[in-house]
């Protein structure tokens, strides 16, 4: 069976080919890519029998595939087959690439993955970028994408488009962030601030951190809800495999969810916000700490020996993200919510009273819970291989542009 198109942003992602002659071709070149990317390496009668296209016209694309770099000839197949051999084609390692990077409150990183979804280099600056005019924080980023891309094009690479995650609101031209309370960005359009080569898209960390779980986590469900924290706390919402967006864009703003109508104040302009009980800094400050570089590490390890300050701090966080969680399970059903970002690492001392609120308010069944392996990598790694995902669902536009 031939693997979905995927669906990451309106701006070019998982959109409908045209139903002509051309349309038809372009699809089944998207068939074969996703079908040699699921399950190859995989010879082209291997291909033809899994899409149900003749071996003639399964060749005709994959000779164009291999024309553009985007799958490669292996050799002859394993010995032991009836009939002669055919080549094994597998996902190209040189060709295009996926440029993911992230804009965080207190670091920038840059990715660059590869069409079998490795990561071929990797740059990151820490440092808190609250506070600071855009323009800044964007040519810092800049500088860091091109050592990526640099880098790739010295392993045979090039850039096949630049994803970019922020911890705020994107408007549907996946170029403008909205909002972003963290980082006191209003309004503004990233486009003309970043490299213009490689095709844009701007989405939300979560957005970005919830699509990674669905195509790289263990078993991840096809209908989940993704939270994600850092300095603030993001959430998305996966139905059948789709992002759940909204009317304009923005749902899944989990963290400006009111868990104390009466609460502190939340940088959004609200009251008692998630993120005034569960973002990074509220649980430092619960615990009677100071951020550093590596605050989420400095908190998992007091909690491990046990200290006590810092305990209570983790377990008021789970029941805050159990309250704020509750009306989200109730009204959408899923089958789970997954817990990344600095949430995945503190898990362990967040889930037994998120779990106990979950179980006491939900009106069904208590929703599992589970941890991502891919932790605070998620958002770039999202990114990046969203970029990877345009290629497969459409091979012919990335040669159009070559």
């Amino acid at each position: 069976m031939t693997p979905p198109l995927h669906d990451a942003h309106p701006a070019g992602h998982g959109r409908r080919l045209p139903d002509t002659q051309q349309g038809m071709r372009r699809r089944n070149l998207a068939r074969v890519m996703h079908t040699v990317s699921a399950e190859g390496p995989l010879s082209r009668a291997a291909v033809a029998a899994r899409i149900d296209l003749t071996r003639a016209a399964v060749s005709t694309l994959v000779d164009e595939l291999i024309r553009w770099e985007l799958l490669e000839e292996l050799g002859p197949e394993r010995p032991g087959r009836v009939g002669r051999p055919g080549s094994a084609l597998a996902i190209s390692g040189h060709g295009p690439a996926g440029i993911g990077a992230e804009v965080g409150v207190d670091h920038l990183a840059v990715c660059s993955v590869d069409l079998r979804g490795v990561v071929r280099a990797r740059a990151v600056r820490h440092g808190t970028n609250r506070g600071r005019p855009p323009q800044p924080v964007l040519a810092e980023l800049t500088a860091l994408i091109r050592q990526v891309v640099a880098e790739g094009e010295r392993e045979g690479l090039w850039p096949a488009g630049l994803a970019v995650a922020v911890p705020g609101l994107v408007a549907r031209d996946a170029r403008t962030v909205v909002r972003a309370p963290n980082l006191d960005w209003h309004d503004l359009d990233l486009g003309p601030l970043l490299p213009g080569e490689p095709p844009l898209t701007v989405d939300n960390e979560a957005n970005f951190g919830s699509l990674a779980e669905l195509w790289l986590g263990d078993d991840t469900p096809r209908d989940f809800l993704h939270v994600s924290a850092e300095i603030g706390i993001g959430g998305a919402v996966v139905v059948d495999g789709r992002l759940l967006r909204g009317t304009r864009g923005f749902a899944g703003e989990l963290g400006h969810v009111p868990v104390d109508p009466e609460g502190p104040r939340c940088a959004c302009g609200g009251r008692g916000c998630l993120e005034q009980y569960a973002g990074e800094e509220a649980v430092l400050r619960a615990a009677g700490l100071t951020p550093g570089e590596d605050s989420v590490g400095q908190l998992a390890e007091r909690a491990a020996r046990g200290e006590t300050d810092v305990c209570r701090a983790l377990g008021g966080a789970g029941t805050a993200l159990g309250i704020a969680l509750t009306g989200a399970v109730n009204l959408l059903d899923p089958e789970a919510v997954v817990l990344g970002g600095a949430l995945a690492a503190l898990a362990p001392w967040l889930l037994p009273s998120l779990e106990r609120e979950l179980a006491r308010r939900t009106a069904g069944t208590a929703c599992a819970v589970a941890v991502s392996r891919l932790g605070s990598e998620g958002p770039l790694l999202g990114a990046a291989h969203s970029v990877v995902r345009t290629v497969l669902d459409d091979p012919a536009a990335v040669a159009e542009r070559t």
